[in-house]
């Protein structure tokens, strides 16, 4: 058998990072601005889901090293809680986690690049985000070294082309600090606790592939210790980087010239150094969009493949020799047609309350399962404290956008009765 474990420190700390910095960075706080009319509050509402993110990857570390293969939340609680609950987790990550956070990203970049180019304008919509789709899915197709190198190297690119941008806006900022209250006049005494949780919710979501490595696990290198490193240390890395771009964000640019604003990120650049600016962070967001495409692509088939491995999907999803050929094939149409038929703020809200239920219920698993005892009690603490706040951020943002948590919670019955149904069908074989 074929060893596939050849992906190291840096590539697991890579995938993090290319998985976390990606759309919602450059949209959500354009959102929450509006929402919630206050840049502290906007900010504190990135450190808080930033707290919640290392407490999750402290979580999901700590399930890492007791299973230490493929497969993500599928795994964790099918051997921590049911079957059914872990096939429910995989059909979950692969819908919203997957196949959603990719149509979100591919729209997102869509956008980015008419901005950079507006000869693309009389191009379908959807067919420039479902071309990159399309390369995604060819990149990681064929050799997981090739494909992971390339995605390190436009990582490490991305990083450095968004600190450029940081260092360059503050140098900017003396007078821009100074003079952003007198720009505009704020009420923010009407912002409930509903409303601030949606904005969390959104943020959160920026925040969810600090778990990314989980998913590829067992394609790296001394898996128990490589992965938990992996998800601390990129996490902490994109925490202290969202910070500071953000602040950027919400400080550099008039508050009615970014609120609501699904492009701040340009809008802001344009604001603080001009067209070539605005220009320049285009590219950055089309090249770090191209990323996040791409390192889901890369490890959304693994859970597909895992699933087949197990028997609870058909063999073909299965690897053909060093990847999943045909599940990459299907996350790349299935990811076509979200393109097709959702908004980007429908999705993103759909995609933030039902990963962050998945997340809750995976990490809570560590406090419920047999192997409670074999975690540390800071492990425990900080299992508890992301299960408990993920929960009530979910809920509370859930009661003010029903429709797309209908929908969240429509996915997970759906995947109830595919399991149910694949039940019978074993009992039926069984019995024959």
């Amino acid at each position: 058998m074929t060893d596939r474990k050849i992906l190291g420190l840096t590539s697991a700390i890579g995938i993090v990072i290319s998985s976390m910095v990606g759309a919602g960075l450059y949209t959500t706080s354009g959102f929450a601005l509006a929402d919630l009319k206050s840049p502290a509050l906007v900010l504190l509402a990135w450190g808080i889901a930033g707290v919640i993110a290392l407490c999750g990857a402290i979580g999901y570390g700590a399930l890492a090293r007791q299973f230490q293969e493929s497969g993500g939340e599928y795994l964790y609680l099918s051997k921590t809680v049911h079957p059914a609950v872990g096939f429910l987790a995989g059909i979950v990550s692969i819908v919203a986690g997957f196949t959603g956070a990719i149509a979100f990203a591919a729209i997102t970049l869509e956008a980015s690049l008419l901005d950079l180019s507006k000869s693309l304008d009389q191009l379908p919509a959807g067919s420039i985000a479902s071309t990159v789709v399309v390369l995604a899915a060819l990149q990681h197709m064929f050799r997981v070294r090739i494909g992971s190198q390339l995605q390190n190297a436009i990582v490490l690119s991305k990083l450095s082309l968004l600190l450029i941008f940081i260092a360059v806006a503050f140098t900017q900022f003396p007078d821009q600090w100074d003079s952003w209250n007198s720009r505009t006049s704020i009420q923010t005494s009407s912002v409930s606790l509903s409303t601030f949780a949606t904005s969390l919710m959104w943020i959160s979501f920026s925040y969810c592939g600090f778990n990314a490595a989980i998913y590829c696990a067992g394609e790296i290198k001394n898996t128990e210790q490589t992965v938990p490193r992996a998800l601390l240390i990129g996490t902490l890395l994109v925490v202290g980087f969202y910070w500071g771009i953000n602040s950027v964000f919400v400080y550099a640019a008039p508050y009615d010239q970014v609120a609501g604003q699904e492009q701040i990120a340009t809008i802001v650049a344009g604001d603080i150094g001009g067209v070539w600016f605005a220009w320049l962070m285009g590219l950055v967001i089309v090249i770090s969009l191209y990323t996040s495409v791409s390192v889901s692509m890369m490890i959304g088939p693994r859970v597909l493949a895992r699933m087949a491995e197990d028997g609870n999907l058909p063999g073909w999803f299965n690897f053909q020799g060093e990847t999943p050929r045909i599940a990459i094939f299907l996350q790349a149409i299935a990811s076509i047609l979200f393109i097709q038929v959702t908004t980007l703020r429908e999705l993103l809200t759909y995609l933030s309350f039902t990963l962050s239920l998945c997340s809750a219920i995976t990490v809570g698993s560590l406090l419920l399962g047999r192997h409670r005892n074999q975690i540390r009690l800071w492990q425990k603490i900080a299992a508890s404290f992301f299960t408990l706040a993920t929960l009530v951020i979910s809920f509370l943002g859930a009661s003010r956008n029903p429709r797309e948590s209908a929908a969240g919670l429509m996915t997970i019955l759906v995947g109830l009765l595919i399991y149910w149904l694949i039940s019978r069908r074993r009992m039926s074989v069984n019995q024959d």
